[in-house]
């Protein structure tokens, strides 16, 4: 991305050797006593505040960046895309799910910010026994989870009061959302598509980030027969007869029109298909699941449900 600077992971450092890579990184002076003791603790162990802190996931970034403490963020992963100047401030340590431990330790990081699954394994064990401080943030996809996330974050840098007053925004936007919820008349049936790759359809199902939107939005996920982001097929689709289609703006089949999914066999019989119903929204603030959520899920009850009035929310200051 312009304007980014990218930290390279060393092809020959897939398997390396531990106690080499951290005396080579001048970093078995750190943690306790220099003995290079894994110190990987959940978010409120942290006591100090840490001033160089490397983030591996995007919804971890933009709480901080909400709270106004981005200046302690020497680097972040590929993933913080919002906001946007994110990546054009900080060093870019690759993608969450394929970090370099050798990238992330010559940011001299003092806190390491890790999001559920945020790797390779052998990454985070290199990480781990470096000495430097872990925090591993839980990635919630329910209103509850998003509120603990905040509260973890700001515990782990050292901000629990702000982070707590971000929290008690963000709930009560939920709340106000619940409430809107509550008064829709028939719920709608959405499809989450997440790519089409040689025609197949790869969508999300229960217990994914789709999954959770969808609910939270006041829809009913067509694809709550698969788990995670799965193919589907086309009779299984026409099946489900979803109402509307729900894609990222930033997927791989960003480019896709309605008229171009709505002629394909698996989309051209369903109900969604007579008026054409494809939507598309940012995938970071339709899936990050963070402060800006209930308002993703209020703009997508919006779109669900046009012939409703769903008003924005204004219960607290958007953070």
């Amino acid at each position: 991305m312009p304007g980014s600077r990218i930290i390279p992971a060393h092809r020959g450092l897939q398997q390396p050797n531990r106690r080499e890579l951290t005396t080579a990184l001048g970093l078995s002076a750190l943690g306790l006593g220099g003995l290079g003791l894994s110190r990987a603790l959940p978010g409120a162990a942290l006591a100090q505040t840490p001033d160089r802190i490397v983030v591996a996931g995007g919804v971890i970034t933009e709480v901080i960046y909400a709270l106004g403490l981005q200046d302690r963020i020497v680097g972040i992963d590929s993933t913080s895309q919002f906001p946007p100047e994110a990546l054009k401030e900080k060093a870019n340590v690759g993608y969450v799910r394929a970090l370099s431990a050798e990238g992330v330790l010559s940011l001299k990081p003092s806190l390491i910010m890790l999001i559920d699954g945020a790797g390779p394994p052998d990454a985070v064990s290199l990480l781990s026994e470096s000495g430097v401080k872990i925090a591993r943030i839980h990635d919630g996809l329910t209103p509850e989870g998003v509120v603990t996330k905040i509260a973890a974050i700001g515990t782990a840098i050292g901000a629990a009061a702000p982070a707590e007053r971000l929290a008690a925004q963000t709930r009560a936007h939920f709340d106000e959302l619940a409430t809107l919820r509550a008064g829709l008349a028939r719920k709608k049936r959405i499809l989450f598509l997440l790519s089409l790759q040689n025609g197949r359809a790869m969508v999300g199902g229960r217990n994914s980030s789709a999954d959770g939107i969808i609910a939270l939005a006041g829809g009913i996920n067509v694809a709550d027969a698969i788990e995670g982001y799965k193919p589907m097929t086309d009779e299984a689709i026409a099946a489900a007869a979803p109402d509307m289609v729900l894609m990222m703006r930033n997927s791989s089949a960003h480019n896709i029109t309605p008229d171009e999914l709505f002629a394909m066999p698996a989309f051209a019989r369903i109900p969604a298909a007579s008026e054409k119903r494809l939507v598309h929204m940012d995938g970071l603030y339709l899936l990050g699941f963070g402060p800006r959520t209930p308002m993703a899920a209020r703009d997508l009850m919006a779109a669900i449900y046009p012939e409703a009035v769903i008003p924005p929310l204004g219960t607290a200051a958007t953070p």
